[in-house]
């Protein structure tokens, strides 16, 4: 589906901090990119300032964030910020990196955010393509059993469901109706973490930039003294000289009830910036987290090829006026009731032909094909396919009248669901190579509706009719 236009920025902008994990400086600079380019990461603090495209395909990590490797360099924790230009509905920007981990800032997308919307977004001269949901697509992911539904909807919406099984944080959801909201809503919901993990992390290497600044610490399990402290030494932070209470460490005041569900949104949107998809449906995700979203993503971009590389119904109106009626068939086709199977031709051109049959439960063959179970055979199905074919090689000839087609070859031919009556069929030919010596091939696909009933290769041969 086609909808609005392709989305850049309007001028640079840059970003400068810690990163989370790595504890190391980075500066970010957003750039505004030509239609088509896609959201690409450069690392310009490497030699040769190689790229890394924000796709699922080059993610390299989901440990505590999602990490994207490509050209033999990595860019870490890159989920807040795409959450961002997803919120934007941006397609097309260069992101410079000169560290190898995108600032954790406030831990929250707060300021990409509002950096974003101060120097604006512009419609570029490209139409976007939508992915529009048109039946309930089911994801689990049995690894963190989380689930992902995604519905048929007019917009974009996203409801999260997070369960800990834990006093501290109960079971919490949070929704976002409208991507117009996520500035408001979302974009300040701050990144979390227990405090008996971080023990775990930092032993893997992990939150090495981290501070109360930029998580919330969730203390969710009594631990003494000497035990902070061992984790504090870790971590290189200073002692404390209390035990902390069941809660937030320090204290900290949350800035929406729900706040960790809010995060998780947060989360699941930066991971689907990495389908490079814009999505018209509803998602309800139960337990989601970065490993489990960069599955959904490759799940959906595999159904979306999937569903790209299947052929579209050909026409839009299938009671438009005809090119060719009954009448002006038969005066070319040589057959007559009951295996006269065209009714109509709806286009014709040099290389392709679409041609209508309406299946009725009068036609003769129902009688004794399956009698109790009506269904079209399938050979008949491959002599209208033909017979529709042959119009289109008579019309490439100046007296066509004087003519008639005959088959050659059927081949690679499949049937893939039944016809009965009261289905349309229509038929779509395309010449798989010019006329010669009288020969044409061709490539049918019919349908019924927008699904495909059968579809094969045909080769005809044109001869002029013998004179009585």
């Amino acid at each position: 589906m086609i909808g609005k236009m392709q989305r850049t920025i309007k001028m640079p902008v840059s970003f400068s901090g810690m990163g989370l994990h790595t504890g190391k400086f980075a500066r970010v600079t957003l750039k505004p990119a030509p239609v088509n380019h896609g959201i690409i990461f450069q690392r310009v603090d490497v030699e040769g300032n190689p790229i890394v495209h924000a796709t699922s395909d080059n993610v390299s990590s989901t440990a505590r964030g999602t990490s994207l490797s490509e050209n033999n360099v990595t860019v870490h924790t890159v989920e807040h910020l795409l959450a961002s230009i997803f919120s934007f509905e941006i397609d097309n920007l260069l992101i410079e990196v000169d560290g190898e981990e995108i600032p954790i800032l406030d831990g929250s997308a707060k300021d990409f955010t509002e950096a974003i919307k101060t120097i604006g977004v512009y419609e570029q001269d490209e139409p976007k393509s939508y992915f529009e949901v048109k039946s309930a697509i089911t994801f689990y992911h049995k690894e963190t059993d989380s689930e992902y539904i995604l519905m048929p909807d007019d917009e974009f919406t996203v409801t999260v469901l997070i369960d800990y099984s834990d006093s501290i944080v109960k079971n919490q959801y949070a929704t976002l109706n409208s991507l117009s909201n996520f500035s408001e809503e979302i974009a300040s919901a701050r990144t979390f973490v227990f405090l008996e993990e971080l023990e775990c992390l930092a032993r893997n290497g992990l939150v090495k930039g981290g501070d109360l600044n930029n998580a919330i610490v969730i203390v969710n399990k009594k631990l003494n003294k000497n035990e902070i402290n061992r984790i504090a030494d870790i971590l290189n932070k200073p002692h404390v000289d209390y035990e902390p209470e069941l809660g937030l460490l320090n204290n900290t005041e949350l800035f929406f009830p729900n706040e960790m569900a809010r995060h998780k949104l947060l989360d699941l949107l930066g991971d689907l910036c990495l389908t490079g998809i814009n999505i018209k449906g509803k998602i309800i995700a139960k337990k989601p987290g970065h490993k489990p979203n960069v599955e959904f993503a490759k799940y959906l971009l595999n159904l979306i090829k999937k569903e790209k590389a299947k052929p579209t119904f050909p026409i839009t109106d299938i009671f438009a006026k005809p090119v060719l009626d009954i009448l002006q068939i038969q005066q070319l086709l040589p057959h007559r009731y009951p295996f006269l199977l065209v009714d109509k031709i709806l286009k014709i051109d040099e290389n392709s032909i679409i041609g209508l049959k309406n299946v009725t439960y009068n036609e003769a063959f129902f009688a004794g094909h399956f009698p109790d179970e009506p269904i079209m055979p399938g050979v008949l199905i491959v002599e209208a396919m033909a017979q529709v074919g042959g119009l289109l090689v008579l019309k490439t000839l100046p007296d066509p009248e004087n003519y008639s087609t005959y088959f050659l070859k059927i081949e690679q031919f499949r049937f893939k669901k039944k016809v009965v009556p009261g289905d349309t069929l229509v038929f779509k030919l395309d010449l798989m190579s010019p006329l010669r010596r009288g020969i044409a091939t061709m490539k049918g696909i019919a349908f019924v509706g927008d699904t495909i009933v059968a579809e094969g290769i045909i080769t005809a041969q044109i001869a002029k009719k013998e004179k009585k």
